[in-house]
């Protein structure tokens, strides 16, 4: 319980909402694109389960454009 007290939360705060933006709009863009490089779902699994980098790698790798 220590540690969560003594989270820095006016740091922590900002990288949590950017993440939260980024997965969001990666997420969004995922449904409405007609292609991606490789399946959808696989996308979907890296945007929401490798936390602040897996929109930024759909970002870069997962769109076809």
């Amino acid at each position: 319980m220590e540690f969560i007290e003594s989270i820095n939360w006016a740091i922590l705060a900002p990288i949590i909402i950017i993440q939260l933006i980024l997965m969001t709009a990666a997420i969004i863009d995922l449904v409405k694109i007609e292609k991606s490089n490789g399946p959808k779902w696989v996308w979907a699994l890296v945007i929401l389960f490798i936390n602040l980098f897996g929109p930024i790698i759909y970002f870069i790798f997962g769109r076809r454009s």
